[in-house]
């Protein structure tokens, strides 16, 4: 039987190397994304809509039966202190980063208490664990989502539902090039010494690619992590155990 899987923001980057890793482990997958995407079975969602949501993942269950796994990748990034965020940019950052999460597990849980069985990934951050400068409404996002999936995994356990959170710290995706591009504007800097800075920062030496995070994902979402629910899953270099 082939299982069914739904990514959120599964156009680019993290999201995108996810979908492809599931699409090879034998998994069809769907897409949620607003990006259209030529990977996976591609559904526009806007994922701050709960309305947009219910009806993709009723879609799903109407076309395929079931869903085996999600994975909520679909997020932005800002930066800026408490003082600097304005209130529509900590409310635009919750209602992509925090809601949309919600808005999928509401949706998605009652099937999957029905079939008795389901693997849930949030895609949080090395900010699940730690704080960094000047990142008050990111990092305040990444923080629920760790807790999103830890409650879950527990309300859940007697359904066979896990729940998990993928940590990642700084990974090669748009979205890391979109804030260091933002950071170069601001500051003068020349971004491959900024991109050298950053390598230097990890204990591995180097930045994490999307692929390795998406190894980790499918691992969670597949039967030999049969044992593994409301845990937060680092894949950071080793740069919050410094």
């Amino acid at each position: 039987m082939t299982r069914i899987c739904v990514v959120t923001g599964g156009s680019v980057g993290i999201g995108r190397a996810v979908v492809e890793r599931l699409l090879d482990d034998g998994y069809k997958v769907y897409n949620l994304d607003l990006s259209e995407s030529e990977v996976g079975e591609f559904i526009q969602c806007d994922m701050t809509d709960s309305t947009q949501v219910t009806q993709a993942i009723d879609h799903v269950i109407k076309e395929s039966g079931r869903i085996d796994g999600v994975v909520s990748n679909a997020g932005i990034h800002f930066s800026a202190t408490i003082e600097d965020t304005l209130e529509a940019d900590f409310d635009r950052v919750m209602a992509i980063n925090v809601k949309g999460a919600y808005f999928l597990l509401q949706s998605v849980l009652p099937h999957m208490r029905q079939q008795g069985s389901g693997s849930i990934v949030l895609l949080g951050s090395d900010q699940s664990v730690i704080a960094k400068r000047n990142s008050f409404a990111y990092n305040m996002s990444k923080a629920a989502l760790a807790s999103m999936a830890k409650t879950t995994a527990l309300d859940y356990a007697s359904f066979g539902i896990r729940a998990n959170a993928v940590c990642p710290g700084t990974i090669e995706t748009p979205l890391y090039h979109n804030a260091i591009d933002r950071y170069c504007e601001s500051s003068g800097s020349e971004k491959s010494v900024v991109h050298q800075e950053e390598a230097a920062l990890q204990p591995l030496g180097r930045i994490g690619q999307p692929e390795e995070v998406a190894a980790l994902v499918a691992l969670l979402i597949g039967d030999d992590a049969r044992f593994i629910t409301g845990s937060l899953q680092l894949i950071d270099g080793g740069y919050t155990a410094q």
